[in-house]
């Protein structure tokens, strides 16, 4: 069962402000490693956080929301780590 992904309007605009090749990383990733099985790669968040996912690629980092009943993983912020959680 591979989810599916969709990008939000603010994190496909946080995508774009990156280096091309940080991008397609960043990409990639999702497409390959967290599709397949989203909570096997990725880390649920706590506290204020506590319904998302955080995937890491490198000094990056990815916030998801993941929908069970539509098998979706939303991406919502795309970001450095030292930014990411603000």
């Amino acid at each position: 069962m591979v989810w599916t992904t969709e990008w939000s309007d603010s994190a496909r605009k946080q995508l774009r402000k990156l280096d091309r090749q940080v991008a397609r990383q960043l990409v990639d990733y999702v497409v390959t490693r967290a599709a397949p099985d989203p909570r096997a790669v990725g880390k649920a968040l706590t506290a204020q956080f506590a319904s998302l996912w955080r995937y890491r690629v490198g000094d990056y980092r990815i916030i998801a929301s993941l929908e069970d009943a539509t098998l979706r993983i939303l991406l919502v912020r795309v970001g450095h780590r030292r930014e990411d959680y603000r």
